[in-house]
């Protein structure tokens, strides 16, 4: 099969060499991308009269008609060709012969793939940003159920001061918040177009590379041409607000996962969101949540892969680079999967109050406000610490709660406390307190 490339070589290539530089196994997904850009670059070439206009038109013609056969299926990527760039073209010239064979004029395969990722990772990241929104929502749905559903909240796994269900929740919406952010800051930056770089030093045909990005909507070009066909900072960034994002996730997944044991049994998972055992009828595992934790590994090896493919390259494009589409696509296709497996299983599950409930009240939760209330009577808060800490002893010894224990025992540690400390005490106070709400 012939080379786009050849000419200064016969183009003969080992066989297993064929096989190491083909990309088109995982880069064919970027054709709606290399067509679009493609078209924007005929329809400026004709315009600027570099090449005449009704051939320009023809190119275009032809691009849309390839790009419908594609989406439905009529027409078949052929998994022999090197690459997507080089089946669309081949593909355009068989069908309109010379004039096809016009279309690269002013462009290299280096800006060219470049505005094809940018083009591709522009359209992903809208569509995990959807995604974020969508797990935001089944969140909040829960959140909003459960605002004044007690729990305990945990400092070292270990039972800490009382907070709520809802409380706890929305602490996850706004972290994917801050996930949301760093997905669209990376959106502002990648949105510049590479197209009219060449291969690393620009063209010298009249380009207008303005006017295609503009046709592209891009917020600009990028200015020099040996960063636009060398840099993939871009996807490094957005590799790492995935590996930030996928942290968040498994820290979701790792509460789900401890919440729906039967030492802890928070929550009930739907059964659509688990599985059983092949030997142990009573099973029921918390795959989607298993899972999701687990492939956050994977997209931190994705972000590993591309720094370390990029860290010692010269400009200006390195075949390297080629390494860039796998680490990445998969990444996406892993993140977007499990933002909405996991938004899915947060709408299906269950929440149990009384077990919460129960669950607060042992642990002496309340230990801090005991201290506070002291504090508020007069005492230096590390003296009213230090005697709580001995009330706590106490009421271990005694096998009690700090509610439980009676006015009389109290008084014995301190003439500060009255009758009105077992309001200060109580889990509600405890959270109203600090939330100010009823």
């Amino acid at each position: 099969m012939s080379k786009l490339w050849q000419g200064r070589t016969s183009g003969a290539v080992d066989a297993v060499v064929e096989q190491l530089n083909r990309s088109i196994a995982f880069d064919q997904r970027l054709y709606p991308y290399d067509i679009q850009g493609s078209i924007a670059h005929a329809r400026m070439l004709g315009q600027q009269g570099i090449i005449p206009t009704e051939e320009a038109e023809l190119i275009i013609h032809e691009l849309q008609i390839i790009l419908a056969e594609l989406d439905s299926g009529k027409l078949a990527i052929d998994p022999e060709v090197e690459d997507i760039h080089t089946f669309v073209e081949l593909e355009l010239t068989r069908r309109i012969g010379a004039p096809g064979k016009k279309l690269h004029t002013g462009r290299s395969r280096n800006d060219q793939v470049a505005l094809d990722l940018r083009l591709y990772l522009r359209d992903a990241l809208h569509r995990i940003l959807q995604a974020v929104d969508q797990l935001q929502k089944a969140l909040y749905t829960q959140a909003s159920q459960h605002q004044h559903t007690v729990m305990p909240g945990y400092t070292h796994l270990q039972p800490a001061q009382p907070v709520t269900f809802g409380m706890h929740l929305n602490a996850y919406i706004a972290m994917l918040e801050r996930d949301k952010g760093r997905l669209q800051d990376c959106l502002k930056r990648l949105n510049y177009s590479p197209l009219g770089a060449g291969a690393l030093a620009g063209s010298t045909f009249p380009l207008d590379r303005h006017a295609v990005a503009a046709a592209l909507n891009f917020d600009g070009i990028i200015e020099n041409p040996l960063d636009a066909v060398s840099c993939r900072d871009f996807a490094l960034e957005a590799l790492a607000a995935f590996a930030i994002l996928m942290t968040h996730l498994s820290r979701l997944s790792e509460e789900i996962i401890l919440w729906s044991t039967q030492e802890f049994s928070f929550i009930t998972l739907a059964d659509a969101h688990t599985t059983g055992s092949s030997i142990m009828p009573q099973k029921k595992n918390p795959d989607v949540a298993e899972l999701v934790r687990g492939k956050a590994g994977r997209v931190y090896g994705s972000l590993m892969t591309l720094l370390t493919v990029m860290k010692a390259l010269p400009l200006a494009y390195n075949k390297d680079m080629q390494e860039d589409k796998e680490a990445l696509f998969d990444a996406m296709d892993t993140v977007e999967l499990c933002l909405r497996a996991l938004a899915s299983l947060i709408d299906g599950l269950t929440a149990k109050p009384e077990r919460m409930a129960a669950a607060t009240r042992q642990g002496f939760l309340n230990a801090t406000d005991l201290a506070d209330y002291l504090t508020h009577k007069g005492m230096p808060f590390r003296d009213a610490y230090a005697l709580v800490g001995r009330l706590v002893a106490h009421c271990l010894a005694k096998g009690c709660t700090l509610e439980e224990l009676p006015l009389a025992e109290y008084q014995q540690f301190s003439e500060l406390f009255d009758n009105d400390l077992y309001d200060a005490i109580s889990l509600e106070a405890c959270i109203q307190a600090r939330t100010g709400k009823k």
